[in-house]
């Protein structure tokens, strides 16, 4: 009996080493939340709550009214439980594509409408994500920001099955939207245009093109974004400036926002957003270094 006893002591100081060793149980996701994004923790993933999520209303988001109204539309009709699109927004860089879908969500967020944000490195994880959306009664945008694949990425095929389905049925409360610089997503080259040139070994280098290209197509909406003219930049710029309080604009300003905008090779809205946070932080300086 002494033996036993002390092999059972034994056995039971192994396990609780080995519990050290074993990951932390997932916890439930809070549904109270309206945000969350996947994050992968011990090699197991789980849903985070955003605990204070970006507002932006979609009235500060200027030149781009053809899209803003699409995308509200698209979206007003999956709250609503109607057919609706998954979305691809690309363009210039700092046009309002990221900001559109942070507007919708607080626009719709009270209807139902929720997001989860998933990196691309984990986009391998769609199909689970989807498995625990999919019985839930709010209606999900998972959103994918600044979007772009090689052709070896993993999460490449995780994507084309969410949005096109596989054997099981594509879950009609999630929707995908997903912002980028590249229009089809993965690089192009040129000697892909040309259909019967050598390509290593590839007999048929034309159907490596036309499977980058599938995966752009199967967002339902595409949305173009352009720079910013000139007059169109300093529109945003004062909007962003009313927005901190300054209600005129005059010449040495807009001369201001000018040169900052030369400096950062760019204008867009997140370039005139900078410029007002940068003009308005430097007259409180100034003021309080005067009063």
């Amino acid at each position: 009996m002494a033996d036993l006893e002390r092999l059972i002591n034994r056995a039971e100081a192994v396990l609780a080493r080995l519990e050290s060793f074993l990951p932390s149980p997932v916890p439930d996701p809070d549904w109270s939340a309206i945000a969350w994004r996947w994050q992968v923790l011990n090699g197991r993933g789980h849903l985070v709550t955003v605990e204070h999520p970006h507002y932006i209303s979609l009235d500060d988001i200027r030149n781009v009214d053809e899209q803003k109204a699409e995308i509200v539309r698209n979206t007003k009709q999956f709250v609503l439980g109607y057919p609706a699109n998954n979305v691809l927004l690309t363009g210039a860089r700092g046009t309002g594509k990221s900001s559109l879908v942070k507007a919708v969500l607080g626009a719709f967020a009270n209807q139902g409408l929720r997001l989860v944000e998933v990196d691309k490195q984990d986009l391998v994880a769609l199909p689970e994500i989807v498995a625990l959306l999919r019985a839930r009664k709010e209606r999900f945008i998972i959103f994918c920001d600044d979007l772009s694949f090689e052709a070896s990425d993993p999460g490449y095929k995780a994507l084309k099955v969410v949005l096109d389905g596989s054997i099981a049925a594509t879950s009609d409360n999630v929707v995908v939207y997903a912002t980028s610089n590249r229009r089809h997503l993965m690089p192009e080259y040129m000697s892909e245009n040309l259909e019967l040139a050598r390509n290593g070994d590839e007999i048929r280098p034309g159907d490596t093109t036309e499977e980058k290209v599938s995966l752009s197509e199967r967002f339902g909406l595409w949305l173009s974004f352009y720079s910013f003219s000139q007059d169109e930049y300093l529109a945003v710029v004062a909007q962003w400036l009313k927005h901190y309080g300054i209600e005129q604009v005059d010449e040495e300003t807009r001369n201001a926002a000018l040169l900052f905008s030369h400096t950062r090779g760019a204008r867009s809205g997140r370039v005139a957003y900078q410029f007002a946070r940068d003009y308005v932080g430097r007259q409180a300086l100034a003021g309080a270094r005067h009063p």
